[in-house]
């Protein structure tokens, strides 16, 4: 009985040890399902064409990514910042002839005057002294007509030898040079009276744009200025350019210029001041119609690029592994398409090659695919 016992201990032993074994053997041999998904997965992202970004336009949406297209016509521009300014030769700096205390201003800042305005008074010794020296001059040359006029009648009558003749033309001449002299000082002066009052006129027609005299400042050899005038209707426009814009342009160039309140006007270039070293150039262009006031700043579009060429949001260009490229939407994601770019204006960069127009691209979010896709390359490459 015993040794019945013991045989049916050790059968059931063995059968137990040849089930756990059996069992061991299918939990390795048979990976769970999970695992083969997995292991699909896997192979399915080995598969993945370069540069694509596997991504349903739901969860791109989601993520950021709005998609748009390329836009024709009108290519790009560039904005060049710009003034409105005083015509060269249009502005008369105006400076009193001599030194002297001003006693009277007789206009002030944006008075508009006609040549010949009286703009100050003052008072000067130096042309006290010229007007003397020129009422001197006068008498003395009369003076020496006078005795002329004696020794002429003089030698006619034989009183008088023509050597002492001789002496008082001479004499008279002289006399006539002190005087034409005197006088031209004087006028240069101003025509100061015997008081040596001068009154400064405007030299052209315009608007006083700066006054600097005042009753009681003392004008001297070093400062003389009173006043600037400025011809307002011989106003140009005169923009700051990138030396690669202003290759664009030349003398007989039209531009389009906006004011900061939108007022549109157009123009023409008039002359380009080339830059200087690492500086802009001075674009200089004169208004078609009646320009703004001078002061007014504004700024100017310059056209760039074909009038027929593709454009997409600036944003939409990104990087990828050193060659510019758009995220052109592929099947069920989004393909890094390589393009060549040109200027960049406005928010917008102009397609030089690249895209058809056709596509639909990723404009506004675009680097979250290629941050996608960075992601990608290096899980791949590890």
């Amino acid at each position: 009985m015993a040794t019945r016992k013991h045989w049916l201990m050790t059968g059931a032993a063995v059968i137990a040890a040849l089930g756990i074994g059996f069992g061991a053997a299918r939990l390795f041999d048979s990976p769970a399902p999970a695992n083969d998904a997995h292991a699909e997965e896997g192979h399915s992202d080995e598969e993945a064409p370069e540069g694509f970004v596997a991504l349903s336009e739901q969860d791109a949406a989601a993520a950021g990514v709005v998609l748009t297209a390329p836009q024709r016509g009108g290519g790009s521009e560039l904005r060049l910042p710009g003034h409105v300014a005083i015509a060269p030769g249009a502005q008369a700096r105006v400076d009193a002839p001599l030194a002297g205390t001003v006693t009277a201003v007789h206009v002030g800042p944006g008075a508009r005057v006609r040549r010949g305005t009286v703009l100050v008074t003052l008072r000067s010794p130096e042309g006290a002294a010229a007007r003397a020296d020129a009422d001197t001059a006068a008498a003395e040359a009369e003076a020496a007509h006078a005795a002329l006029a004696r020794d002429e009648a003089l030698f006619e009558r034989g009183y008088m030898p023509r050597a002492r003749l001789d002496v008082t033309r001479a004499e008279a001449r002289s006399a006539e040079a002190r005087l034409r002299a005197a006088r031209a000082r004087v006028a240069a002066f101003g025509n100061p009276g015997s008081d040596g009052v001068v009154v400064v006129r405007s030299p052209s027609d315009g608007v006083v744009t700066r006054l600097i005299a005042a009753p009681g400042v003392v004008l001297h050899q070093e400062a003389l200025q009173v006043a600037e005038i400025a011809d307002t209707g011989r106003a140009e426009l005169v923009f700051d350019a990138p030396p690669a814009a202003a290759r664009l342009l030349a003398p007989g160039s039209r531009l389009s210029a906006e004011t900061a309140d939108g007022v549109r006007l157009e123009a023409v270039v008039v002359a380009v001041a080339p830059a200087a070293q690492g500086g802009t150039a001075t674009v200089r262009a004169a208004a078609t119609g009646a320009a703004p006031a001078p002061g007014t700043v504004l700024s100017a579009r310059l056209p760039v690029g074909g009038g027929n060429g593709l454009t997409v949001p600036t944003e939409a260009v990104q990087t990828v592994e050193g060659v510019p490229s758009v995220f052109v939407r592929d099947g069920d994601g989004f393909r890094a398409l390589p393009v060549t770019t040109g200027a960049t204006a406005g928010g917008r960069t102009e397609i030089l090659s690249g895209l058809t127009g056709s596509e639909r691209i990723a404009g506004t979010g675009a680097f979250v695919l290629k941050a996608e896709l960075a992601k990608g390359e290096a899980e791949h490459g590890h």
